[in-house]
């Protein structure tokens, strides 16, 4: 059972994380940039010699400066055999360095029962910052949904309340459709970005957590819709995406074919993500705010 006060007040260390360009490329591949290797719209992210600076993919923030697998201690109380990541909300201040050293600090903003049967909810927030400057990068917010752990307040504990929840998206023909057939090796490129879980490289594991094989990581699909919303709103300049949020609603399996739906909502964008073989929504509640 979830140890409300634990949880809620966990001291997470200062992390400091230093990346380089290969990392950044390293990243941008494995969200399938590069896969055009004459558009320069792709060697931006790619190539580090081209005609203008390496550039950082937006949602790269998400993987910098984590606080590491602290859901597992057994002193949180959380089942964390049975937690899946809900959603990802991420507010971009500034455009990321291409490489540099940024220091993470992160804190619980809120732990809320959904009730027995129906799950917790724990809520995150990690603040990134530029070591050399002091700027503020980006804050990054994640949910995860402790599945086996609702119910746990009427033992007396307290329940936050949940804080405002992401919009539907429009019910009218999208915009825009931005598509993709995603490589089957993709999950072991993008694994080398930080996220080494087997489930997304063993297929015994995969088996047992009861996939027929491998799944690809649920950032990795928010990185895709990332990409979309560059190149179809952005002309893939950085600077102008300023926000992106999701709820992960259904895993993709490396080689599915993703289509990012858009609709424009004033200065935002509604997006959702299907994988389009297996008419699966992977993606919804989706929201990019634009500069």
């Amino acid at each position: 059972m979830i140890d409300y006060g634990r949880v809620k007040n966990w001291k997470f260390p200062e992390v400091e994380h230093t990346y380089s360009q290969r990392d950044t490329m390293l990243y941008a591949l494995g969200l399938g940039l590069g896969a055009e290797p004459l558009s320069s719209a792709h060697l931006a992210f790619v190539y580090e010699q081209g005609e203008e600076p390496l550039r950082a993919v937006p949602s790269m923030a998400c993987v910098l400066a984590l606080p590491g697998q602290w859901v597992r201690d057994p002193a949180t109380g959380i089942d964390w055999i049975k937690l899946v990541h809900g959603e990802q909300r991420l507010e971009i201040l500034r455009p990321l360095p291409a490489e540099g050293t940024v220091v993470g600090r992160t804190r619980v903003t809120s732990v809320v029962d959904k009730g027995e049967g129906r799950g917790a909810l724990v809520h995150t927030e990690r603040v990134v910052h530029d070591k050399a400057s002091g700027a503020h990068l980006a804050t990054v917010q994640e949910v995860r949904f402790c599945r086996g752990d609702g119910g746990y307040s009427a033992a007396g504990q307290p329940s936050d309340q949940a804080p405002p929840a992401l919009k539907a998206v429009p019910d009218s023909p999208p915009d825009a459709v931005w598509q993709v057939a995603t490589r089957r090796d993709m999950a072991l490129i993008y694994r080398l970005s930080g996220d080494y879980n087997p489930l997304h490289a063993d297929p015994k594991v995969a088996r047992i957590a009861g996939y027929e094989r491998p799944i690809l990581h649920g950032l990795a699909t928010y990185g895709l819709a990332c990409r979309a919303l560059l190149e179809t709103c952005c002309e893939g300049r950085v600077e102008r995406l300023r926000g992106l949020d999701a709820r992960f609603t259904a895993p993709v399996l490396p080689g599915d074919s993703i289509a990012v739906h858009m609709w424009r909502v004033g200065t935002d964008v509604a997006f959702r993500a299907i994988a389009t073989e297996r008419g699966v929504v992977v993606l919804n509640h989706g929201n990019a705010r634009l500069a």
